[in-house]
């Protein structure tokens, strides 16, 4: 059994990577695709004839015949529900004899022939149904408790209180967060924001007349904000690694949500954390997943945001406030150095289920989730294609994208559109003009079309999430 998560704690922690906030336990590139299934089903818990705690000796580089009584244990009691456990296990183990035996005996428990490939076994696993033993919970708690003590809460107690996969749950490398969110950051008129070249990629937001850019090369070194915009408290929560900016309200009725990053993801997307009950909460749906909020039926509400140029965003909105650079951290915010290297290529850091090459795993998706369903369409295609409507359900859209490639979504009702000028103007089938704003459409006789929420994300991403979207590309 595990003696003294004091050591447990020692080994780990230097893995941390504060700089990045991404563990570089494994080089994690492209694998060899697995057949898929479509949704994970649902999961199912076995009795533990193995104390969760022996899964721990296993880490004990220091004492290799803990680590074989523990692997001696395991094997005589075999459950297909260790296989969990001992793939988290791997991850953290030291000593390169015990992570040999552990894949040889994942071999022989089930037959699949993937050798020492972590991220290969993950991926098979994760399209089996969910098994994990009634203390995988524990397990967990106690695993990442010893990283970081606040990370135990997310945890503990909570094999029956989740709406995902709890072995999909992954460490990303930091501490709740290490990845420090910019809490009502400094803000500064365009006019003062000398810092910003006109190519540089923001992030724009209008709530109720007021306007905000956020510009990548900070936003990617924070991966939040929570901002008073328009009177309202807005949460931009953007997952770096999914290519996703999507902008909350924190307050739902009378509640108020204070966000943090958990430090943990679900299929490469960040799940976020409430500071009040600590539960974990999915980025893509802005819903609890994990926890005490878990079939409480609450749902932040989305605002719109378009990804665009500073120049583009600041010819559209001069009065636009922007994030200073006195950020309170010291961060190298110079354009495109934050996750230099991941953006460059199409390989992942952390991997998913599935694996759908219609899209390169990086290439943009305008998103768009409503009533009825998903979709993702090709920023690509946008370009080529303006003006583009189409139907989630009952609800109709339509997306303009201007002559800079930026997206926006409105609903277009009975009003069929037949021209654009790439700025600002458009014109009707019944040859009546419209005015592109940033919050509705505006036509000559009065008549307005509000916006839609919206946002960019990487095709991996979005189809990791929702493996039965629709692509339009």
């Amino acid at each position: 059994m595990i003696r003294n998560l004091k050591a447990l704690r020692t080994s780990m922690g230097r893995r941390v990577v504060a700089t990045t906030g991404i563990v570089g336990i494994f080089a994690i590139g492209s694998f060899a695709p697995l057949p898929t299934n479509a949704e994970s089903q649902e999961s199912q818990t076995a009795p533990a004839s193995v104390e969760f705690l022996t899964f721990f000796d296993l880490m004990q580089s220091h004492d290799p015949l803990l680590a074989g009584d523990a692997l001696q244990e395991i094997r005589a009691s075999w459950s297909p529900a260790y296989i969990p456990q001992l793939l988290e296990t791997v991850r953290f183990t030291r000593d390169p004899r015990v992570r040999a035996e552990i894949f040889v005996l994942l071999r022989e428990k089930t037959q699949q022939d993937i050798g020492h490939d972590y991220l290969a076994w993950n991926s098979w696993l994760w399209q089996q149904p969910e098994l994990i033993t009634e203390d995988y919970a524990q397990f967990k708690a106690t695993l990442y408790s010893a990283i970081d003590p606040k990370f135990g809460r997310y945890f503990k107690g909570r094999t029956d209180s989740t709406d995902i996969r709890l072995d999909e749950i992954v460490w990303g490398g930091v501490l709740q967060d290490g990845i420090p969110p910019l809490r009502n950051p400094e803000m500064l008129p365009a006019n003062e924001a000398d810092y910003l070249d006109d190519d540089n990629i923001v992030f724009g937001i209008v709530v109720n007349g007021e306007a905000h850019a956020y510009p990548k090369r900070i936003l990617a070194w924070h991966e939040m904000f929570i901002n008073d915009i328009g009177g309202e408290e807005i949460a931009g929560v953007y997952c770096t690694l999914c290519g996703t900016v999507i902008p909350y309200r924190t307050k739902l009725g009378d509640q108020h949500f204070e966000l943090g990053t958990s430090g943990f993801l679900y299929r490469s997307n960040k799940l976020m954390y409430d500071r009040e009950t600590q539960s974990l909460w999915n980025t893509f749906q802005g819903t609890p997943v994990v926890g005490p909020l878990v079939g409480s039926g609450i749902e932040l509400e989305r605002e719109a945001v378009v990804t665009t140029t500073w120049g583009n965003w600041r010819k559209r909105h001069p009065d636009t406030l922007v994030l200073s650079l006195n950020t309170g951290h010291k961060r190298d915010y110079g354009e495109g150095v934050a996750y230099q290297d991941y953006f460059a290529t199409d390989d992942l850091m952390f991997n998913t289920p599935f694996d759908d090459r219609r899209l390169e795993n990086k290439q943009e998706v305008v998103a768009l989730r409503f009533t009825g369903g998903e979709l993702a369409i090709d920023t690509d295609f946008l370009s080529r294609n303006p003006l583009y409507s189409d139907s989630i359900g009952l609800q109709d859209f339509l997306i303009v994208t201007d002559s800079a490639g930026s997206s926006r979504v409105y609903d277009h009702e009975e009003v069929r559109f037949t021209q654009y000028d790439g700025e600002v103007s458009l014109r009707d089938s019944t040859d009546v003009n419209w005015t592109l704003e940033e919050d509705q459409l505006v036509a000559t006789d009065g008549r307005t079309l509000a916006r839609l929420p919206s946002h960019r994300a990487f095709w991996f991403g979005w189809h990791a999430s929702f493996p039965s979207t629709r692509l339009v590309n």
